[in-house]
């Protein structure tokens, strides 16, 4: 899961319809205040502000928790997990415990503790404590992984190799930095797995003092938390899983599917363009946008975009268009600043340098012990060629180096860890999956549900935009605010398919910029969940 970007949330509270099913671990009225769980071994302090998603922390508290390095030994090593806390408010109608997780792997979710206090309706997020953390590795826990912080600063080869020559420069390059993170980290590389991640999760509980938790998970988080489900189903309250991973593909097939997705989402972007030449000037059909876009990545080759865009840089930068629709004006607006003007202003603003590398390096140690990867490059390059070559231009090469530390990575990958419920432990939850979601493509929802037998799934029809709950469908926020709120379900229907389909919201899926006095980059929850 790379990057994704969503608009602010909804903070109306409705109720969706259906069933209303009580949830394990529903406590009644008079023993929800009594049973509220302590604070257990985690010393509570201020938080740091200058992280992830700070300006969320500023009503939180924060801690540091020791989980063991390796579960088969845990008396053995520690490392230490960042922790953060948003206290319920409505302890007449407490529900206990609210665990996120932004996605990644490697997605710093700190923040989400005041991030959710403020997505979800305020009558909702008080009834909880809610509860951000930084996964093993991760930015505030400690160890953060950082192997070569300046790796991904521009300007970078084209991701596109044009001989054998440009291919071994990033073969190159992705040895070089896989080598680096096992020089400095060699001794935690085989502990990131998801697994190890979901247990360091039932540490969190259990310092909380609490039997069950309650867990959103977006992207990866999905993924995180049907592990954490399958490991401790007792332990679950409600969960609600935005954008799923499907774990047929975890994780070498998975970035193929993805591949394919996003090329089918960039052309839905162009095609978008084009219907608002009068504005951009980028070409009158989508065939004509793509067209353009490939002349100025050409040009960036030749010469970087104020110094600092090359080819790589640039497909990085509008990406998020097959994340997210918020980002189609901005991003539109800076491809026309560019070609009209030679205004490299806009496209600038938009370079990522000089952050570290924290969030790739922990993609990538945990990607590459979590299930086996190809053992010969010929079979990553064939792949990357007939995709390349087959119309998947966008996608197939820069996806291939995104992952490629992996194949010289120095520490072994298991066997993929089997998720589901097949003793049915697990209580209802929600599932929630957009149709057009390129980062998680449709068919995760469905396979997530046939594992899960009490998971309801909610399809949003012609939805764009990855994990796109929170962010203003009111079909979608209603329901999860009402399950969330008292454990209201829709029926399962029979079959195979959704048990409830939402439109996606016109005004959101295909923005008209002639209604927008200003064009913005997404805020909040948009730029801080998914990819790392």
């Amino acid at each position: 899961m790379r990057r994704l970007a969503v608009i602010t949330a909804v903070t109306a509270l409705g109720v969706g319809g259906g069933a209303v099913v009580a949830s394990a671990g529903t406590q009644s009225p008079a023993s929800r205040t009594a049973a509220r769980p302590a604070a257990g071994t985690l010393s509570w302090g201020e938080c740091p502000t200058d992280v992830t998603g700070g300006a969320y922390l500023a009503d939180a508290e924060c801690a540091q928790l020791q989980v063991p390095l390796d579960y088969t030994k845990p008396n053995g090593r520690k490392i230490s997990i960042a922790v953060s806390r948003v206290r319920a408010t409505d302890t007449a109608n407490y529900q206990g415990v609210l665990i996120a997780n932004p996605g990644g792997p490697g997605g710093s979710g700190l923040y989400l503790s005041g991030g959710l206090a403020r997505w979800l309706p305020p009558e909702v997020a008080a009834k909880y404590d809610i509860i951000g953390f930084d996964p093993r590795g991760v930015e505030s826990s400690k160890p953060a992984l950082s192997c070569i912080p300046d790796y991904s600063d521009p300007v970078r080869p084209d991701y596109v190799p044009s001989s054998p020559k440009d291919e071994l420069v990033w073969l190159a390059r992705s040895k070089k930095y896989a080598d680096a993170c096992a020089k400095k980290y060699g001794w935690m590389l085989p502990h990131m797995r998801t697994t190890d991640s979901a247990r360091d999760i039932d540490e969190i509980r259990k310092a909380l003092g609490a039997e069950q938790i309650s867990y959103y998970g977006f992207s990866y988080g999905t993924y995180l938390g049907a592990t954490y489900a399958t490991l401790f189903p007792r332990h679950v309250k409600r969960m609600v899983w935005d954008g799923n991973v499907d774990v047929r593909e975890v994780w070498y097939g998975g970035q193929l599917k993805q591949n394919e997705a996003f090329e089918r989402n960039m052309k839905l972007w162009w095609a978008w363009t084009a219907k608002y030449d009068a504005l951009y000037h980028l070409g009158t059909t989508g065939a004509e946008v793509e067209k353009t876009y490939y002349r100025i990545r050409a040009e960036a080759k030749k010469s970087p975009i104020g110094g600092k865009v090359g080819p790589s840089e640039l497909d990085d930068i509008v990406l998020s268009a097959g994340y997210h629709t918020g980002w189609y004006i901005p991003l539109a607006e800076a491809l026309s600043a560019w070609a009209a003007n030679k205004d490299a202003r806009p496209l600038l603003d938009l370079v990522s340098e000089g952050g570290g590398d924290n969030g790739f390096a922990v993609y990538n140690a945990v990607q590459a012990v979590d299930a086996p990867w190809p053992p010969k490059w010929k079979t990553w390059h064939n792949d990357a060629v007939r995709q390349y070559n087959s119309g998947i231009r966008f996608n197939s090469w820069s996806n291939t180096w995104f992952n490629a530390p992996i194949h010289f990575w120095h520490a072994e990958s298991g066997r993929a860890f089997k998720v589901g419920d097949k003793h049915k432990k697990v209580p209802g939850f929600l599932l929630v999956q957009s149709t057009l979601d390129a980062a998680t493509p449709y068919p995760g929802g469905p396979q997530m549900r046939k594992l899960f037998p009490s998971a309801r799934l909610i399809a949003e029809e012609g939805g764009k935009t990855h994990s796109n709950t929170l962010n203003g469908n009111a079909c979608l926020d209603d329901r999860v605010a009402a399950y969330l709120n008292d454990g209201t379900l829709p029926a399962r229907k029979p079959g195979q398919g959704a048990d409830v389909t939402c439109q996606a919201d016109p005004r959101l899926n295909d923005p008209n910029p002639n209604a927008v006095k200003a064009a913005t980059a997404p805020q909040g929850k948009d730029v801080l969940i998914g990819r790392p």
